[in-house]
């Protein structure tokens, strides 16, 4: 479907897994958010979720190094994405990031700006607030105490509507045993790296045109995050006032407005 397909890539010994769909001329990268199961096993799903980008694009989707050292930064995982890019002779890509996704490209953008074209930043954050230091802090420790049904709970508590979690609260137990992280040190790390991101007094190093889309009720790095970040570059700004941080998943013109910021002159 799409062309979609499960690559390893091998990069001086560190082997990435990543995901590669769709037949266009143009590239885009998409970095996503901290999750607890990684890429594996999901091309085809990914692929049918943003096919509106297959036609225009080859997309790359980069998971992140399977073996992470404790103390590991969001700048550090962007160095990996910008050395993929580079063992894959990809430059001037647009460059889409949600969440941790986000915060990794920007520093992509600040440190390799020759490799992005145009950038779109969602449901994510420059440098830390008291919101994200809570949700983070006891993603950590849930995980840390092992209590993973209340952790993927809480995620998705945290991270959807309420409409959206009141309509799918029956299916909440299928959710806590697909949704239980394959690696808990693992995630404990990568959750960490979330509040290493502090961009906001270099954005200005950012020269390529910027999206940026948040919702207003964002549980998890705020809808003032979205903002701040927009008002700091004097940027292009959507914001969803009725959802969350899950913006990407619930609005139906999500994907839509991606789509037409990428492609417009």
């Amino acid at each position: 479907m799409y062309n979609a397909k499960e690559v390893t890539l091998n990069i001086q010994g560190v082997l990435f897994d990543y995901i590669t769909f769709g037949s266009g001329k143009k590239t885009l990268i998409m970095i996503q958010g901290l999750n607890t199961r990684g890429i594996k096993g999901s091309a085809t799903s990914l692929a049918y979720m943003y096919r509106m980008f297959a036609k225009d694009y080859k997309v790359y989707l980069f998971d992140r190094r399977p073996i992470v050292r404790d103390g590991i930064t969001v700048r550090d995982m962007a160095l990996d994405i910008a050395a993929a890019m580079d063992v894959l002779g990809i430059k001037n890509a647009d460059v889409f990031g949600v969440s941790q996704g986000g915060m990794i490209a920007q520093y992509l953008a600040i440190d390799r700006p020759e490799l992005v074209n145009k950038l779109v930043l969602a449901v994510t954050l420059s440098r830390n607030n008291d919101t994200v230091k809570t949700v983070i802090g006891n993603w950590i420790e849930m995980a840390e105490q092992g209590t993973m049904k209340a952790l993927v709970a809480d995620m998705a508590e945290k991270m959807y509507s309420s409409a959206y979690v009141k309509r799918y609260r029956p299916f909440m137990p299928l959710l806590t045993i697909m949704q239980k992280p394959k690696d808990v040190q693992r995630f404990i790390i990568l959750a960490k790296a979330c509040l290493t991101c502090n961009t906001y007094e270099i954005l200005d190093r950012i020269r390529c045109p910027v999206l940026v889309l948040g919702g207003r009720q964002d549980k998890v790095v705020t809808g003032e995050a979205s903002v701040e970040i927009a008002e700091k570059m004097g940027c292009k700004i959507h914001l969803y006032d009725e959802l969350g941080h899950a913006v990407y998943e619930e609005a139906k013109d999500f994907n839509r407005v991606v789509y037409e910021f990428l492609l417009s002159r």
